[in-house]
Formats: C-alpha cells, structure tokens, sequence
C-alpha cells in the first residue's frame, strides 16, 4: 500500500485517514457541527504525527469531491490541493457515492444516497463490480425506492439517513474511504484534478435564477 493522507468533508461527520507501510491510523468525529474548517488541520496533524508521516513522505492525497454539503466539500478540496502543490505529489478525486459504495459485500448492488432534505436525494447505483451502473442524479426517495426495487439495488449511505421508513444499510465511512482509496489508487487513470461533484446548484445560484437573489 502506498504511503497517502485521504480526508471527507462532504457531509457532518469528518473523516481523516493516514497510510503509512500498510497501516492506517484514523479520525473520524461523527458529528463536527459543520465546523470543519475549524477542526480539520487539527485533525490533520494529529494523524500525521500518531503515523510519523510527513507531507513528502506521502505518495498521493486524496479528498472526497461530493456529492454532498457545499461549504464542506470546498474545505477539503482546497485544503487537499494546497498539500499536493506544496509536496508536488499527485490528487486522488472520491465521490461519497464511492465511500459507501467500497462497504458493500460481495455481490451486493448498492444504491448509494447522500440526503439532500426535503424527500430528496443525491443517488449513484454500482454493480457488484463497483462499476457506476446508475449515474449520479438528484432525485427524490420515492425515485430511489423504485430504482431499488426493479433494479435489485440494495440503498446505502454512509451517513445517517433522515427517512427512518426504509432500510438503509449504514456503511461506515471511515472504512468506506481507506477501501475505495485503496482500490481506485492501483489504476493510475483515477487520478486527476479535484473537482467538486455539484449534482445540483446551490441554493445561492437557484434563488439567484430564479429571481430572488443570492449570489450568482
């Protein structure tokens, strides 16, 4: 395994994750009360220094792109971008999608959803290979349901679902991130720019479009 550090900011939990000589040392809050940018460098060293393991040291970085909270997935993708110019090493981009989608046991086909509130969902559907079968889309639970359904999907989220009327299988997002980490970084082709997976515009850029204001 290589030597790498991975972090998820794209949801309320934060994970960071260190690799170093095939063992892994791990922060995972479950709930940072969105005060990522406050906590995350602290995280950061932490694990670094419990693995003895410098930035020069690590052979890639890796953050997760989305989908998921805006302000969250900014915080990591610029915190990873400015690790790898400063130790001139390669991006590895993971969606959330990916992070649930690694806890999915042997010919499982998951159905992997991040809550966007109000009934709604971001979704990606894998086959038993981890291969995107179903692109990511924002759609509602009842559209996830039926796609679960005729699909022989299984759901799964790595975070905790808001609507408790369907069996969402939890898949932890600690050992989600270090499997599919681990699994897309053997192929060179997965590694590239660190670009935010945005399935929907903001609420900003919607209020903005549709009249009432707000950013552009």
């Amino acid at each position: 395994m290589k030597n790498f550090l991975a972090i998820d900011t794209s949801s309320k939990y934060m994970t960071v994750l260190a690799a170093k000589d095939g063992k892994t040392f791990v922060s995972y809050i479950p709930d940072c009360a969105m005060r990522h940018s406050v906590l995350l460098m602290g995280e950061i060293d932490k694990v670094l220094s419990e693995a003895e393991l410098s930035l020069n040291d690590c052979d890639f970085f890796s953050a997760v792109v989305g989908a998921g909270s805006f302000t969250g997935i900014r915080i990591g993708i610029s915190t990873i971008k400015g690790f790898c110019l400063a130790a001139g090493k390669p991006s590895l981009p993971v969606t959330s999608f990916a992070v649930a989608a690694y806890n999915a046991i042997d010919g499982e086909r998951p159905l992997c959803l991040v809550d966007a509130l109000h009934g709604n969902c971001y979704a990606c559907g894998f086959d038993e290979n981890k291969k995107i079968a179903y692109p990511p889309a924002y759609i509602s639970f009842e559209e996830a349901k039926r796609l679960a359904k005729e699909e022989r999907y299984t759901l799964r989220s790595a975070e905790s679902f808001s609507d408790k009327g369907e069996k969402i299988m939890q898949s932890d997002p600690a050992e989600g991130l270090l499997r599919a980490v681990s699994a897309l970084s053997r192929d060179e082709r997965n590694f590239g720019p660190l670009n935010a997976l945005y399935i929907r515009k903001s609420q900003a850029e919607e209020n903005s479009s549709a009249g009432r204001g707000g950013t552009p």
